[in-house]
């Protein structure tokens, strides 16, 4: 029997990315957990069978236990490459984060605009069928981004740790045909950061020292407004190791790493970069949006926290954007999670109700359910 009242509760919902989760409850100011989308697995039977009888573990737990386990990231590029640790980070997030069941509220997940139409499908199928919940929606994460700051026409550049994307947005609809899409983002700038220390002699190439380098990247790197300018500079900073040891590190390779947003090609991938993404973008949209496309960039997700970003970008989109139009970009404070954000205000909307795929209409369609509804 249909049971209508967990529609009438505040929904679950989980902003699925590369590196992180985030998962919190419709209607609240920011996510209540943030969880590294990782499970770790005991290199050897003797640590499985030992005092902590364990197969497996997710996010920090696994984080602090990087020595003795091997570690699987379920999410590549924006798309879920492994069902089975996927789900495990879900139940993680249900049982710990959130502490409710899920059959107990409807579900929104988000995914990356351009996504192939099974992994939406293999998403519907888990959650109604091995999570039991009475209805969700899947929303495209930079459309989630943009509500996020009260707009509804856009373009939202936003770069994670799996994936870039220029996403032009009018009037509430995804203008799918005129996305960029870019399998370069955090996770990438991070490996370049290693290869640079590299050539300076510093080798951080275990999976528990790629979590050094993460860290190195979050804390120093920064985007020079003119890298010509700024080569020459021969600064070196100091940084602490966990070990307590300091090393030095050559200024030049701080802005280097993230240089690679702009010059993708200077990392290895050969891909425009993310002011010329936008330009692309752009200009594949109908030409009586193009200004209010150009005042109305925004910038979302965890690799455009880097200090210097925004003003860079400007510089350069003012360089690029036509005549007489004036390029903008905003970058909100939360921007972190702005996707988790703009789903929160969405779902608390009295006219999202209908919006929702019910059990019933999965029972009745199946898994493609969603692809009629979901935009």
């Amino acid at each position: 029997t249909y049971n209508p009242l967990p529609l009438k509760l505040p929904a679950a919902i989980i902003d699925n990315g590369s590196g992180l989760c985030k998962a919190g409850i419709s209607g609240e100011q920011a996510p209540r957990a943030v969880v590294a989308t990782v499970v770790g697995y005991p290199k050897s039977k003797a640590i499985m069978f030992g005092p902590i009888q364990r197969e497996s573990y997710v996010g920090k737990e696994a984080q602090a236990k990087r020595g003795i386990l091997s570690f699987k990231y379920p999410v590549e590029h924006g798309i879920v490459t492994s069902w089975d640790d996927m789900e495990k980070i879900w139940r993680y997030i249900y049982r710990h984060g959130l502490r409710i069941r899920a059959r107990e509220r409807p579900v929104l997940l988000t995914e990356a605009p351009l996504n192939p139409p099974a992994n939406r499908e293999k998403m519907t199928e888990i959650m109604f069928e091995h999570f039991q919940v009475p209805a969700m929606f899947v929303g495209l994460q930079a459309l989630m981004a943009l509500y996020a700051s009260a707009r509804t026409t856009g373009l939202v550049l936003d770069s994670g740790d799996g994936v870039t994307l220029a996403v032009p947005i009018y009037k509430g609809h995804c203008l799918l045909h005129a996305i960029s899409r870019m399998n370069f983002a955090g996770r990438d700038i991070t490996r370049y950061l290693a290869t640079l220390l590299l050539e300076s002699g510093h080798n951080f190439l275990s999976s528990a020292e790629k979590e050094i380098v993460k860290d190195i990247k979050e804390n120093l790197c920064y985007v020079a407004l003119d890298p010509g300018h700024q080569k020459h500079k021969g600064l070196v900073h100091k940084y602490t190791l966990p070990d307590g040891n300091p090393v030095k590190i050559d200024e030049n390779q701080l802005f280097r790493a993230p240089e690679s947003l702009f010059k993708p090609s200077e990392a290895g991938t050969p891909a425009p970069g993310i002011h010329q993404m936008i330009l692309d973008s752009i200009s594949k949209c109908d030409g009586n949006v193009h200004e209010s496309i150009w005042r109305n960039v925004i910038v979302a997700g965890g690799s455009t926290l880097f200090p210097g970003l925004r003003e860079r970008l400007l510089k350069e989109l003012q360089a690029l954007a036509p005549c007489g139009i004036l390029a903008k970009v905003d970058a909100p404070e939360d921007r972190m999670y702005s996707v988790w954000i703009g789903a929160s205000v969405l779902t608390s909307l009295a006219s999202f109700k209908d919006m929702w795929v019910t059990r019933q209409e999965y029972r009745e369609v199946g898994s493609t359910v969603l692809q009629k509804k979901c935009f």
